[in-house]
């Protein structure tokens, strides 16, 4: 794995930094980028970090400049990260032919069909690779480490988040992907880059995972907003599909809806602060951040 780190921007934030970053990514075989807000409190010592994952056609600046989180992340003391949502730049056949497909929707998988196989590993990236770099080039406590996402990045996040518990000990999304084997984005994500064998889907699959995860019950309770005035709820999200998994489960989920809302960054903005405080509930407050938990 890569540990070289290219600087490209640093912005001062409420106290403490916006950084955008490029590194080679073994995993990936292409440049990659990502952003990094560092709070205040990590001049005491490291900090809860929260890999927050971005939707189709978003990259590594989106979550930052659009969801107001900063404020709050300052306030607690917590490290958010953002990745890009794809390799970029590889001119593989077809790779911008559509908006739901290839560059900008990685679907945070590892493929295994070619040529998407070679590239478009981002379970990868994000659990082992980009994981490894931040902990070794920023004050980012790996025993506090949670996980995010909205829409594609909602599906990242769940589906990482259920498969690492020994990674991620919070989870949440906003608008999530719950059931991709069960609607158009995801059938088509599903089978561009994992084939046909859809055994292989479950495993990227949010409302699979919940029903048969194990130790369901002593796991931390998962928070997933949903606006009722979303566009695409009935046909791409369907979260009543991933509440029935956890109900049969024992899967401890909160699944806020919240009429009049729709599917972009103004209500991203009116729910984060829930989800930033959410994540330190169960990672634990440090630092300067302690007054605020």
């Amino acid at each position: 794995m890569s540990q070289a780190l290219e600087s490209i921007s640093a912005y001062r934030c409420f106290g403490g930094t916006v950084g955008l970053f490029r590194h080679d990514a073994a995993s990936t075989g292409c440049a990659m980028r990502f952003a990094v807000f560092t709070p205040p409190a990590a001049a005491d010592g490291p900090v809860p970090v929260l890999y927050c994952l971005a939707g189709l056609t978003c990259t590594e600046e989106t979550f930052m400049i659009k969801a107001g989180a900063q404020r709050v992340a300052a306030e607690l003391g917590l490290m958010l990260v953002a990745p890009d949502t794809s390799p970029r730049g590889l001119q593989l056949p077809g790779e911008s032919d559509h908006w739901d497909f290839g560059a900008g929707a990685g679907f945070y998988l590892d493929a295994t069909e070619p040529p998407w196989s070679a590239h478009y590993r981002m379970y990868t990236y994000v659990t082992q690779e980009l994981r490894a770099l931040i902990e070794t080039h920023f004050p980012a406590d790996p025993r506090r480490t949670g996980i995010l996402g909205h829409s594609m990045g909602g599906h990242g996040a769940l589906t990482l988040g259920l498969r690492n518990p020994g990674i991620y000990r919070s989870i949440s999304a906003i608008a999530p992907i719950c059931a991709p084997r069960r609607c158009p984005w995801g059938r088509k994500a599903l089978g561009g880059y994992l084939g046909e064998d859809q055994g292989q889907w479950a495993d990227y699959d949010a409302t699979e995972l919940a029903a048969r995860v194990p130790d369901a019950p002593s796991r931390p309770p998962i928070l997933v907003d949903q606006g009722l005035a979303d566009p695409y709820l009935a046909e791409q999200l369907r979260p009543q599909l991933l509440e029935e998994a956890c109900r049969r489960s024992g899967l401890k989920l909160r699944l806020r809806q919240h009429a009049g809302y729709d599917h972009g960054y103004y209500f991203i903005a009116g729910v984060i602060e829930d989800h930033l405080r959410h994540h330190l509930r169960i990672l634990g407050a440090t630092g300067r951040s302690a007054d605020h938990a």
